[in-house]
């Protein structure tokens, strides 16, 4: 009858306590300041250089260009930019690499979905993907 009379005693303790959980749905996450999240895309800032294509370590990012159409100008445009968040780790390596900050990392972490098909996104979705866009003059 001690044990039971113990554990009630802490149980009506616990319900006055302040709760520790979040409305998630309705409220947002507190996340960190270097969060990684699912990168935004700034495609007039690309110069089609490949280096966030080559740094990638699974090999997720598909990138082209093409020569631009005015000839007096110099360098390529970009024709398309894809990753592939089914094999994305998000390890924030092709930020770090792009010399012209053309793609950055976001706060945004919400990527479910019921294909895989449905993973692969665009030039246009990730250039749309203005959610949570992460302050990057935070150290």
């Amino acid at each position: 009858m001690l044990g039971f009379t113990k554990g009630l005693k802490y149980t009506l303790k616990q319900l006055s306590r302040e709760k520790v959980t979040y409305d998630y749905p309705n409220e947002p996450l507190p996340l960190p300041d270097r969060f990684r999240g699912i990168q935004k895309f700034y495609p007039e800032k690309c110069i089609v250089c490949n280096q966030c294509m080559n740094i990638c370590p699974t090999e997720c990012i598909n990138l082209t260009g093409k020569k631009h159409p005015d000839p007096t100008k110099k360098g390529k445009i970009i024709d398309t930019y894809d990753i592939n968040f089914e094999l994305c780790i998000l390890c924030d390596l092709c930020t770090e690499v792009c010399p012209t900050e053309a793609i950055i990392m976001t706060n945004n972490f919400e990527l479910a979905e019921y294909s895989r098909d449905m993973l692969f996104k665009n030039l246009e979705w990730l250039d749309e993907n203005d959610e949570n866009v992460r302050d990057v003059n935070k150290p």
